[in-house]
């Protein structure tokens, strides 16, 4: 494993040879009875506290009902669940058993389900009663199907399979190089993409915990990202868990006010949020209010504007920390909490990784150089590779003379410093509001639609979201665009795939550009959608 890291940072990984998440950090924490893993809460005033003692034993049970079940080591696991704790429950008991977890986001809809469950092969399900119903009319859905609340038929109770399972469980062994957690993120062509990360790298998350959100033993930290992000995984589970802090869980709505009473009412040590909640926030008057506890605020996913940045640090306070990583890598460039922020910037090489700006033939490019950003390989948080893809996996690999890579498809510069800033993607997926989504996936919604033709999607500057979809419509020979057709387009799109997929902008034209060959040329029309609202793609 690389040991190179920022300068004067001596570090080693040393990666065990086996771990298995919920024995090697909630088991051991279980020791401390006092020691609290979770608060939780609701829109509707409802609290829950759980130690990790509490979590060692209901992981235990999740296990053992798991397992009882049929379910065993490598078996793949679909968990769709909201901000409420079973969530954690049901990750880590399927880690205790080997099984390997699929985190997905609840605005999955039945299509992009269908599609997760066949390419995965899954053999379980776990979600909400409420959500069942999105399952029905599936395929070949897996055997075991567990859900909270009042199952319809054919569903287990979550509630009557953990009163019925055993308190103790031995945890399987896992071997560090063996597939853990399995994520679907977008990609710029085809379906989603199947990331699959080793153990090793869910030991290795614990680096960014320590050296960027600067955790310590019995903190407590809130991080708002939705349960199918893998920063979700990073951020509210792996990382703050593995440093012995608390998390605090809401299920309710974006309330800028109420993010900082919830702060002020858990003594909140690190907040984590998206760029765009931090826009907002940084509107609010926090005058009377008591952010004493606050040490940081952290965001990924998108560029937070040093202009917020800024009114953040003036309002609380507290640095606004960012950072840069992917659900291929997770966070590998940091706004270390040793650091001065630098505005602009997404931070210095985390430690433990080699990061760099390279050409096309894999080599450093000097300070200043646009290029291709990179990740020095071998390293723990690199994914496996995608789920029954290895060509595309292949791709996402670069022998060079400076050594081997892992090409994140993102493009930035390095300072003479060795802070990072980023350019850009090098492909055609949209960054909305930290939301990575795949233009194909809007458009194959889209040509569904009798109305439709062709179309294009790319993305279009927006103040509050960073970028938001917009699609270029060709309309079927007779017919022509309005503003009631624009909102049946979007909503058809709402009902096909996850809503937040939808084209919040829509233009119809006469006709697309096309290479000779007849391939859509996106980056010209997202290079005209950039242009016209004088910005810079």
């Amino acid at each position: 494993m690389p040991t190179t890291t920022a300068p004067g940072q001596p570090f080693a990984w040393n990666i065990p040879e086996s771990f298995n998440f919920g024995a090697d950090v909630v088991d051991r924490h279980a020791a401390d009875p006092a020691l609290t893993a979770l608060l939780w809460s609701n829109a509707a005033g409802k609290e829950e506290r759980y130690s990790y003692a509490d979590m060692a034993r209901l992981t235990n049970r999740f296990a053992n009902a798991l397992a009882a079940r049929g379910i065993a080591k490598g078996d793949r696991v679909l968990v769709m669940l909201p901000r409420i704790p079973q969530w954690q429950i049901a990750l880590v008991g399927c880690l205790k058993l080997g099984a390997i977890p699929i985190p997905c986001i609840e605005m999955l809809t039945e299509r992009d389900i269908a599609y997760r469950l066949a390419h995965s092969e899954a053999r379980a399900v776990v979600t909400t009663a409420a959500s069942t119903a999105k399952f029905a009319a599936i395929a070949g859905m897996p055997a075991l199907r567990i859900a909270v609340g009042d199952p319809p038929t054919g569903w287990t109770s979550w509630a009557a399979a953990l009163e019925e399972a055993p308190d103790a469980f031995v945890p399987a062994a896992v071997q560090a190089e063996d597939p853990a957690i399995l994520f679907y993120t977008s990609g710029s062509t085809g379906h989603p993409k199947g990331v699959t990360h080793a153990a090793r790298a869910l030991y290795a998350w614990r680096v960014s915990a320590e050296h960027w959100h600067g955790l310590q033993r019995g903190d407590v930290m809130w991080c708002t990202a939705d349960t199918g992000w893998s920063k979700a995984g990073t951020s509210i589970l792996f990382g703050p868990w593995s440093r012995g802090a608390a998390v605090v869980f809401h299920d309710g709505p974006f309330d800028p006010r109420a993010r900082f009473e919830r702060m002020v009412r858990h003594r909140v040590n690190v907040f984590c949020a998206a760029a765009t909640e931090f826009r907002r926030l940084v509107q609010e008057d926090v005058a009377g209010l008591d952010l004493s506890a606050l040490r940081q605020a952290i965001s990924a996913g998108e560029s937070v504007n040093p202009a917020v940045v800024k009114r953040w640090t003036a309002l609380t306070g507290v640095p606004l920390r960012e950072a840069y990583g992917q659900t291929e890598t997770l966070m590998t460039v940091l706004t270390m909490a040793a650091d001065e922020p630098r505005p602009g910037s997404m931070g210095r090489a985390a430690p433990g990784s080699d990061i760099a700006v390279i050409d096309e033939e894999g080599r450093r490019l000097p300070p200043d150089t646009p290029g291709l950003l990179a990740v020095g390989l071998p390293n723990p948080q690199v994914m496996l590779g995608y789920w029954k893809d290895p060509e595309l996996t292949a791709d996402s690999r670069l022998e060079g003379p400076d050594g081997s890579w892992f090409l994140t498809g993102d493009r930035a510069t390095l300072d003479a410093d060795g802070y990072f800033h980023y350019l850009g993607r090098n492909d055609d997926l949209i960054n909305s509001a930290g939301y990575r989504i795949g233009p194909l996936e809007v458009e194959n919604a889209l040509i569904e639609h009798p109305a439709v033709q062709e179309v294009a999607a790319v993305p279009s500057p927006d103040e509050e979201r960073g970028e938001v979809v917009k699609a270029f419509v060709v309309l079927r020979a007779g017919l022509s665009g309005s503003p009631e057709l624009v909102k049946e387009l979007q909503d058809f799109v709402k009902t096909l795939t996850a809503p937040y997929k939808y084209p919040r902008r829509i233009e119809f034209v006469d006709e697309l550009p096309k290479n000779p060959s007849g391939k859509i040329l996106r980056r010209e029309l997202k290079a005209r959608e950039f242009a016209a609202h004088g910005a810079t793609p």
